[in-house]
């Protein structure tokens, strides 16, 4: 029998060791975390990787040239690191095309007009070739136009200025508020008579940039299809004021985008194998493909950035992944989700365990933290890495939602999760011609890749709980 005093002396010890054991940990994956951050910050490959993304290669819409030379860019790129698999995954993607530059005008009598900057949104059809003229009547809701029937809206374009909501401190609440007057919008319309519709574009800042984005008519027979088209922050405050004073106004606008057959492309897939478990699957990502309008450098080049410069951090510093991790550079993301579905399917009809998906596609600013989509014992596991990211200012760990891209490949089991940057400027630049490399920021695109890299080697060391 033991006398209470060695008990004592050895339960204090056993105590003593768990805990020496438990802080040996925590420093080193302060440690860790801290060589990621000086490596992306001091010997960074993002902004590099952004700058010959966006100026030398520019806008990547999907099935475009653009994006076919985006595509043999990234498989070089990972070719270059070293990766123990780089392949492409084909799909087959649509092919819209914008045509010559659209032109509008408000006229509110005989010989006076103003100009005012629309672009035609993804998937609309043309105006005649001559364009479109015709009264305007304004609405801010989808519902309206049931309230306003076919008899006040047949023969007239329908203008849908429904503005993001200022007050919401989460701009894609208040970006997902207004959106679907821009998605829907023209095949609502086309169904009481309207000859085109015009959408105030999603867009917190009064500027003259139209926003372009995707728009769908659903199974709207193609003779009925209307032409859809973004109005400027500023282009849709000029109609409605002059609307207010002039109801007999008219707006003239002329597209000459066309919808062509769908054309193949591919998802850019790099590997490190897993040392402990090959067969369990990370994936990092973001999409390749943009819009035409800009050079897509925040939606979403800082992203595909980002995804590559995880496994270039991962490699550089040296650590062994438990995981195979993957990034993927997906494609057509902004009209279609082709590329995220397609690995999705890929993956599961070959069987593959995918247990943690991480995307960026907020932009490149300064990261906050992450949105996951995840189960409660996980979140709480999550919960208890705040203090290791605290350093960095990334404070926000809230469940949510994770990224288009990798939503595909929800299941039980698998933790789905996206980077959130300071959205208050994001949508400054989403879908617009101002969306181009000299709006990002260095220090804050590196500050993100970092912190992707940390949740990930978190993940990948602790796992995921099942």
């Amino acid at each position: 029998m033991y006398k209470k005093s060695t008990i004592l002396q050895l339960t204090v010890f056993i105590c003593f060791g768990l805990v020496a054991k438990i802080s040996h940990a925590q420093a080193s994956d302060e440690e860790q975390i801290r060589q990621f951050y000086k490596l992306s910050l001091l010997e960074g490959q993002s902004y590099q990787w952004l700058d010959a993304l966006s100026n030398d290669i520019g806008s990547r819409l999907s099935g475009s040239l653009g994006a076919e030379k985006a595509v043999a860019w990234g498989k070089d790129e990972l070719d270059s690191l070293g990766l123990d698999k780089v392949w492409l995954q084909p799909v087959m993607v649509p092919k819209w095309i914008r045509g010559v530059p659209e032109y509008a005008y408000l006229e509110t009598s005989a010989g006076h007009s103003t100009n005012v900057p629309i672009c035609a949104l993804g998937g609309s059809v043309a105006t005649a070739p001559g364009g479109v003229k015709a009264e305007v009547i304004e609405v801010h809701a989808l519902d309206e136009l049931k309230e306003l029937g076919r008899e006040k809206i047949e023969g007239k374009i329908v203008f849908y200025n429904r503005p993001m909501q200022a007050d919401l401190i989460n701009t894609f609440e208040a970006y997902g508020g207004c959106v679907d007057q821009r998605y829907n919008g023209a095949r609502e319309a086309a169904g009481y008579g309207a000859v085109g519709v015009i959408v105030r574009s999603m867009n917190l800042r009064q500027d003259d940039y139209p926003h372009a984005g995707a728009m769908s008519y659903g199974d709207l027979p193609n003779t009925q299809r209307i032409p859809a088209a973004a109005i400027s922050t500023n282009g849709a405050d000029l109609l409605s004021n002059t609307l207010k004073l002039n109801k007999q106004s008219k707006f003239f606008f002329k597209m000459s985008c066309k919808n062509l057959a769908d054309v193949q492309s591919y998802n850019v897939i790099g590997e490190i194998t897993g040392s402990q478990y090959p067969n369990r699957f990370m994936v990092v990502g973001g999409h390749l493909d943009s819009w035409d309008l800009g050079d897509g450098s925040h939606d979403d080049g800082a992203g595909i950035v980002q995804s590559m410069e995880v496994l270039r951090l991962i490699k550089k510093a040296g650590y062994r992944p438990r995981h195979s991790i993957r990034v993927v550079l997906f494609m057509n993301e902004e009209n279609g989700l082709r590329g995220g579905t397609e690995y999705a399917e890929i993956a599961s009809s070959k069987g593959e365990d995918h247990v943690f998906g991480l995307e960026s596609d907020s932009g490149g600013f300064s990261p906050r933290g992450f949105t996951l989509d995840i189960d409660d014992a996980n979140f709480e596991k999550v919960q208890g890495w705040a203090p290791l990211f605290k350093p960095y200012m990334i404070h926000y760990f809230e469940k949510g939602e994770s990224g288009a891209d990798i939503g595909p490949l929800k299941k039980d089991g698998i933790v789905l999760a996206g980077l959130r940057p300071d959205s208050q400027r994001y949508f400054d630049y989403h879908h617009a011609a101002n969306d181009t490399f000299d709006a990002v920021n260095k220090r804050e695109l590196e500050l993100g890749a970092a912190a992707m890299t940390s949740l990930m080697y978190l993940f990948d060391k602790y796992g995921v709980s099942q």
